[in-house]
């Protein structure tokens, strides 16, 4: 994919995050549910490790510089980061290489359980400790059934997302040959 592609992708996603992040989720105390997930995987899928830790790092700067839900905390930015990475990382290859349905499922299914358990599940409940001055063991026991509960209905989604929009997927990248 061309750079310019690249990027234009990129702000877009980014923009896509802030928005359902933002003005799209479900706000409880210590929680946030939404679809906000969707813009990330798809950047990761479609522009690669860098790209998309760049573009989580940006939805959540930008995100919480514009529309803040607290005071800005460097820590939800490195957790945002990180997840992009282990996206694009696991999940890039999709369109590179002939990659089996099987194959992208097994390959979703880890960067989510480390994305939700590691950096949801431990990182953002850490964070969260430290900003709200809870105690990270009280916490920690209804964050992780949150992400437990969150982890099959993102995989669900996502997949049947990439195999629904797969076609144009093929498409868009066709114009770069």
């Amino acid at each position: 994919m061309k750079k310019t592609k690249k990027i234009v992708l990129a702000g877009i996603f980014v923009a896509m995050i802030v928005i359902l992040s933002r003005f799209l989720s479900i706000k409880l105390p210590g929680y946030k549910i939404g679809f906000s997930y969707i813009p990330i995987y798809l950047s990761g899928i479609l522009l690669g490790p860098m790209y998309t830790a760049i573009v989580g790092g940006l939805a959540d700067l930008i995100g919480s510089t514009l529309f803040p839900f607290g005071s800005y905390f460097v820590g939800y930015t490195i957790s945002a980061t990180l997840n992009g990475a282990i996206y694009g990382w696991m999940l890039h290859k999709r369109f590179k290489q002939d990659i089996s349905d099987k194959e992208f499922l097994i390959r979703l299914t880890i960067a989510t359980l480390i994305s939700k358990l590691v950096v949801n599940g431990v990182l953002n409940t850490i964070w969260i400790a430290i900003t709200q001055d809870k105690a990270f063991f009280v916490i920690v026991g209804a964050r992780m059934i949150k992400e437990l509960i969150m982890i099959p209905i993102q995989i669900i989604s996502i997949f049947a997302l990439e195999k629904a929009l797969r076609p144009a997927i093929f498409k868009f990248l066709k114009g770069d040959d």
